[in-house]
Parts: structure tokens; sequence; C-alpha cells
């Protein structure tokens, strides 16, 4: 049966004043960043009341709770670097530099059992705030961020195949990082990723579970956000309505089987992620500054933290 999804108001003449990206679910409320507003908004679900949580956030993208109570990561693409927000209100910067140079663009990330966060750090057609004086890295991959035992920050590289990674999910055992790679405009291929991770959190080989085409309209959209359900399957958000079949959620196995396909209302999907009491209601950003929600998919989210 089709999935529908009811789209939110927001409180900016309705909308959210520009693209959507990152979701996060607090317990009671879904944050949801607001890249062009600079704001991360607040939904709670009761009242349909959308509030400001955090202002002047600098383009912060993904964003995902720590195992520590309240603390928040999030991609700031305009300043380079992961940021914490802290459950008083203030925002802590944490490592930026790689091998001695910054890092790229942070876009997507996933927050282990342990703390560590694992990130995509593409290319950027946006330009980061402030004076250009740091050219990007050589290369654009999934780095992983943890503290060492000084609890200082530092980061490391942990994929060197990829061209633009875009989304990144750990598995329930943490053993596989999944990865959506590639972006229209950009060489390499479309592509949902599995990499296998040893005890140290070294990625090897991945399998590529699905490849995303093109038609006489152009290149396929690829995945730009997904979440896990309860049973350990891959919720993605992929697809554009300049081509191919449009904008879609699926519903991928760990193995690469699409069990679900469900067509989006709105256009260029960007992150997906369970909430609600039961974490059963599926929330859904796009880069046109939508938000929906469907309440009647059979599904419910994965809970990494008790």
């Amino acid at each position: 049966m089709a999935w529908t999804f009811e789209p939110v108001s927001g409180p900016i003449k309705g909308g959210f004043g520009g693209a959507l990206g990152g979701l996060a679910w607090d317990g009671s409320g879904m944050l949801v960043s607001g890249l062009e507003a600079g704001l991360i908004f607040r939904l709670d679900p009761k009242s349909g009341s959308v509030s400001e949580w955090r202002r002047h956030t600098n383009r912060v993208n993904g964003i995902a709770f720590s195992p520590e109570s309240g603390v928040l990561f999030g991609c700031q693409e305009g300043g380079r670097r992961i940021i914490q927000f802290q459950p008083r209100g203030t925002a802590n910067p944490t490592a930026t530099r790689i091998d001695g140079r910054v890092h790229n663009f942070p876009c997507d990330l996933c927050v282990d059992r342990r703390g560590r966060v694992w990130f995509s750090d593409p290319y950027s057609r946006v330009l980061s705030f402030g004076p250009q004086i740091f050219p990007p890295l050589h290369h654009a991959s999934v780095l992983r961020l943890e503290r060492d035992e000084r609890a200082h920050w530092h980061l490391e590289r942990v994929t060197e195949d990829n061209v633009a990674p875009r989304a990144v999910l750990l598995s329930p055992d943490e053993r596989t990082l999944y990865v959506g790679e590639g972006e229209i405009g950009r060489p390499g291929p479309r592509e949902l990723r599995a990499y296998p991770l040893d005890d140290h959190g070294h990625a090897g080989r991945p399998i590529v579970l699905h490849t995303f085409g093109a038609d006489h309209r152009g290149e396929h959209r690829g995945i730009e956000g997904m979440c896990l359900d309860a049973e350990g399957n891959l919720v993605v958000v992929a697809g554009a309505r300049r081509s191919g079949p449009g904008p879609h959620v699926m519903v991928f196995t760990p193995y690469g089987t699409i069990v679900e396909a469900h067509a989006l209302p709105g256009d260029l999907p960007a992150r997906c992620q369970f909430g609600g009491p039961e974490l059963d209601e599926l929330y859904v950003s796009t880069l046109a500054g939508e938000l929906f929600v469907c309440r009647g998919t059979g599904l419910r989210g994965y809970r990494r933290f008790d």
C-alpha cells in the first residue's frame, strides 16, 4: 500500500526559509536543520507548532544525538567543522584538521555507541563563510571524529575510494558502514555501498548494494539521507523530479534488496528519520524547503542508544 506523506507547515510564512537538511528525534520532538535559514527548528508533534531551537547555526546540515544525554552533533557546512550543541545552549567546535589540513564540507553523520562521529566530507559548490584561505583536501572521504586518551578530538580517514560521499549510516552491530556515494555533476557513479569494519574501525573493500542509472533526461540522483528501522533495514531518500522515477523513499535490506519504494510529493529529499513516542512516524526533509511526515509505514525506527 502506498504511503501518505503529510506536509508540515513551518514558522516562516508557512515554510522554513529555504532548504532543509538533518533530522533528529529528541524524545518528544523532531529537530530539523534549516540550511539557508541558519536555524535548527523543533517540531512538537502534539501541538503541531514549530519553534527555533538554535540560531546562527552557519549552515548546519546533518545532525545526530550523542550517547551523552542532550548533546547534539551537527555538520556545519558553513564553518567546515563538526559542532557539539550542548544542552544549556552553548556550542563547541571539534577537530577540524586531518594531516595538518582543514577538512572539506561535512554533510551527514552518524554517532556510534562509543560517541565517535562518522561523517561524510564531500566538496561543496557553496563556499564556507569568511575568507577562503583553506583549500579543500585532495580527497572527499568518510572521516571519523573521536577522542584520544586525553579527551582531545582528532580525525581519522575511514574510506579511500569515495569521490562524492553524501549519506552515512552504521549497521546495528556497527560492523558495517553504509555510504550513499555520488552526486550529479561530479564524476563517478551514484551507489549505495556497504563497507565492512574491523575491530579498529578500519573499512575494507565495499560491496555495492545498488547503483542508480540515467535516462534521456540525465543522471538519476542518488541517496542523500538514510536511517535504520528496527529490523536493521535501511530507509533511504533519493531521486529528483528532473530525471528517473522522481523523488522516492525506499527500504533496502542489509543485502541490497529493495522491499518497498514510495513516491515523495516533494522534490530533492534530503534526510529521513523516525520519530514519535513509538518511533513509528517517518519524517522526510527536502532541499526544496519542505518537511513531510508519514504515519502509516508499518515500520519502527531503530534505537541505537537506550
